[in-house]
C-alpha cells in the first residue's frame, strides 16, 4: 500500500536587520531617522535600504509618508530593487516532484536544495494526490493501482540491474547513482519530495503574481497560500497590494490587487 503525504511548508529563516548598527551609521553622518513606529524589522529594513540611495533621513528631508505608504511608492514606481534586501527560507515537504518542476523555472532571486533521487532510495516513497482524482473513488483507485505498479517497478529494476549489471570499474557510490538513475524514469511525477527554497521579496512578489492564482494548478496555490501567509505576517507593507480570495474549499488564490 502506497503513502499518501501531507504538504508542509515551513520557515527556516526570517528577514533580520540590525537597527542599532544602521542608527549609529547615520548619527556618524550627523542624521536621524524618523520611523513609523508599527513597522516590522523587514519593513525597516526596505526603508532604510531606500532612503539610503538619497540619504533621505531627518525632518528636513524626510518625506511625511510612513513606512507603509514608502514601501508602496517604491513598488507603484518599479523601484523594487531595494525589495532584493530582505529574504526567507521555506521547507517544503509533501509536494510532487510535478510541483518542483514548475517551481525551479523561477530562477532570479530563487535558490534550491531539492532531495535527490539519485541518491535517495525511493522505495518508501510516498505520493502526492491531485484533488481531482482524490474526490472520484473510482479514478483514485485506478490511479494508487498504477502508482503501485510504478514502485513495485522500481524495487524490480533496482535489484534486476544490480544482479545483472557487471561493469565493476564504477565505485560503490556510483553503481547506486546508475542504478537509482535508470530505475527512478518510471516513477511517476506524483512522487512527494522535499526541497529548499530561498527567495528575496522581489522574487516572490513575482511567483505569487505569476502563480498564486492558477485556477488550473491546486498544488501550486496551496503553496502560494502557505508562502504568502508567512511573509505578510514579516512583511506585510511588502505585500500589501495582495490579497488571499476564497477559490472553492479549503482552497485560497492569492490575487494581486490592480
Amino acid at each position: 500500500m502506497i503513502k499518501i503525504s501531507t504538504l508542509s511548508v515551513s520557515c527556516l529563516s526570517h528577514p533580520t536587520f540590525d537597527v542599532d548598527t544602521f542608527i549609529d551609521f547615520l548619527e556618524s553622518q550627523g542624521l536621524t531617522w524618523i520611523r513609523s513606529e508599527s513597522s516590522t524589522s523587514a519593513e525597516e529594513l526596505v526603508e532604510a535600504s531606500g532612503r539610503l540611495c538619497y540619504m533621505s533621513f531627518g525632518p528636513m528631508i524626510q518625506s511625511p509618508r510612513d513606512n507603509s505608504q514608502y514601501i508602496l511608492n517604491l513598488i507603484n514606481q518599479g523601484h523594487e530593487s531595494v525589495l532584493e534586501h530582505i529574504n526567507w527560507t521555506f521547507l517544503l515537504t509533501g509536494v510532487s516532484r510535478a510541483f518542483t518542476h514548475q517551481l525551479v523555472r523561477h530562477r532570479v532571486g530563487f535558490a534550491y536544495s531539492q532531495l535527490s533521487q539519485q541518491y535517495h532510495d525511493e522505495s518508501d516513497a510516498e505520493f502526492v494526490v491531485p484533488p481531482e482524482v482524490a474526490g472520484d473513488e473510482e479514478l483514485f483507485l485506478a490511479w494508487r493501482t498504477h502508482v503501485e505498479n510504478c514502485v513495485s517497478f522500481y524495487k524490480k529494476s533496482i535489484n534486476d540491474i544490480f544482479e545483472k549489471d557487471k561493469n565493476f570499474d564504477l565505485s560503490k557510490k556510483e553503481k547506486l547513482r546508475a542504478l537509482r538513475t535508470a530505475s527512478r524514469s518510471i516513477l511517476p511525477n506524483s512522487t512527494e519530495t522535499k526541497i529548499i527554497v530561498t527567495a528575496n521579496a522581489r522574487a516572490i512578489r513575482h511567483f505569487l503574481e505569476m502563480r498564486g492564482a492558477i485556477e488550473g494548478d491546486h498544488e501550486m496555490r496551496m503553496v502560494s497560500e502557505k508562502i504568502y501567509n508567512i511573509v505578510s505576517l514579516d512583511a506585510p507593507a511588502v505585500f500589501q497590494d495582495f490579497i488571499l480570495k476564497e477559490a472553492g474549499k479549503n482552497s485560497a488564490r492569492v490575487v494581486k490587487l490592480v
